[in-house]
């Protein structure tokens, strides 16, 4: 009896490599590929007010701001590249997912995300979460979180509160408006995004 055949779950990648989902290895893309498929990844279902969903990768660039604003020296270009990067498996998978409908799809679908994630720590030498940068990390993603809702996808505020169960005030300043210019909140077209996103990340 021959022995079943190795799970593989390949994706072609916009520089024409292959990346397996299954098993990923850490040199099996590049930095524009990365940014790419993030800029072509959109939060909240792709729902928007807007012209175009917010990409994940305008959201990655949001938190890193965020992180930015409130930290009470400069961060290192480990933490840079660790914000940037911390929803960088969803560029691969090709959708934001929601942390409820994570635990609904269980251990598979987590263990994938961790393999892809482990992957890109390796690839990009992330440091290792310390509880207070993990807890600003949180603070900061939240907050990117409910001030989307409003200004990009068209939730209410109470709505935030009451039906996304996000705690954190609605931020109605846009912090990448002081670094990029253009209208507060507006999600920008994909090739922008990945080049402010690719542009960061060579940056750090």
């Amino acid at each position: 009896m021959s022995s079943p055949a190795p799970s593989r779950a390949w994706i072609r990648l916009p520089s024409g490599r292959a990346l397996d989902l299954i098993n990923p290895a850490p040199d099996a893309w590049t930095d524009e590929d990365l940014a790419l498929r993030l800029a072509r990844t959109y939060r909240w279902g792709g729902e928007s007010v807007w012209p175009w969903p917010l990409s994940v990768a305008q959201h990655s660039l949001l938190v890193l701001a965020l992180r930015r604003e409130a930290a009470e020296r400069p961060l290192g270009a480990a933490w840079v590249r660790a914000e940037l990067l911390h929803d960088a498996e969803e560029g691969f998978l090709g959708f934001d997912c929601i942390s409820p409908l994570k635990r609904v799809l269980g251990a598979p679908f987590r263990e994938v995300s961790e393999r892809l994630l482990a992957a890109i720590a390796q690839r990009y030498d992330l440091p290792d979460w310390t509880p207070d940068a993990y807890r600003a990390h949180k603070l900061a993603d939240s907050i990117a979180a409910a001030s989307e809702a409003v200004h990009c996808t068209g939730w209410s505020r109470d709505e935030v509160r009451e039906v996304l169960g996000i705690k954190q005030a609605v931020r109605d300043d846009d912090p990448l408006q002081a670094v990029y210019g253009g209208a507060a909140w507006e999600p920008w077209p994909s090739d922008v995004a990945a080049a402010r996103f690719l542009a960061a990340l060579r940056g750090s």
